[in-house]
């Protein structure tokens, strides 16, 4: 039986008292140990709203929020952040030490983690993001998609049982999006921390365990990936973009070409052509 680390129950939230729209309106979910799960939904859809929710940087007006068996009211935050570590959009913000190796121990140090445990966490965090040969370089004459891995290092030295990606492939060039992608996923897969990324854009989200589709602060849909991307015009009408493997299949078989399904990555796209390639 899968281990629910996060339960979430009818929150609401608003910015003012006197909104007329809470910017999260009775959303309710779950996050298991081990997933990724993908939060999606345009600009203004609640997405990044219930991130800070669920890191405790601000508290639901009502409903509930556990993680693991604490529950978030102000007397809990510290306890939940230890839990849940969150990688924001933009690494250059997050850059507090002169050096990589400095910049992921200051979570430590503030902790109050003896000094041969923090050299130990330091450099086993830094090995997981394959960032270990820039350990005295300064971050910022790093490019962009090394300056979120060391900010994903920086999270991972405090050892929390879940990692929130904010937007945080959003302003890398295409290069430095796969290097993030691709060190989630293996973080993913070897069982070091639970993720959960927000985000627009369903290429990422497609990478996902599980999707959860965000639209006027209400829960529009969820499912694997496959699963949501079959509403697919009805994700176009509140503002969000296919994947383009996946407009590709659909208008390849259109255009009478025998794949068998609609792609969400560009990997198994071209994969399936090559098979049907060598049968001709």
């Amino acid at each position: 039986m899968e281990k629910t680390l996060i339960d979430v129950k009818d929150i609401v939230f608003r910015y003012h008292k006197d909104a007329d729209k809470p910017a999260l309106d009775q959303v309710s979910l779950h996050v298991n140990q081990n997933e990724w799960l993908a939060i999606v939904g345009h600009n203004g859809s609640g997405k990044s709203t219930l991130a800070r929710v669920l890191n405790g940087l601000i508290l639901p007006d009502a409903g509930t929020v556990k993680v693991g068996e604490i529950e978030l009211k102000e007397e809990s935050v510290w306890d939940i952040r230890k839990k849940v570590g969150m990688v924001f959009q933009n690494p250059d913000n997050q850059f507090v030490g002169s050096t990589v190796r400095d910049d992921v121990a200051f979570g430590l140090e503030n902790n109050g983690v003896e000094r041969e445990l923090m050299i130990e966490r330091v450099d086993w965090a830094v090995k997981q993001v394959n960032m270990q040969e820039f350990l005295d370089q300064e971050p910022h004459h790093l490019s962009g998609g090394q300056k979120q891995r060391v900010a994903i290092a920086g999270v991972l030295a405090a050892s929390p049982d879940i990692m929130i990606l904010d937007e945080a492939t959003s302003m890398l060039d295409p290069i430095g999006r796969e290097e993030v992608l691709e060190t989630v996923r293996l973080l993913k897969e070897q069982g070091t921390v639970t993720v959960i990324s927000i985000t627009h854009d369903l290429d990422e989200a497609a990478k996902a365990d599980r999707v959860i589709v965000m639209n006027g602060g209400k829960k529009f849909a969820e499912g694997t990936p496959e699963e949501v991307f079959e509403l697919d015009e009805q994700l176009v009408q509140i503002g969000l973009d296919l994947p383009f493997s996946y407009r590709l299949s659909k208008q390849l078989k259109q255009q009478g070409v025998p794949l068998a399904n609609a792609h969400l990555t560009q990997e198994g796209l071209v994969k399936e052509l090559w098979t049907l390639r060598s049968k001709n």
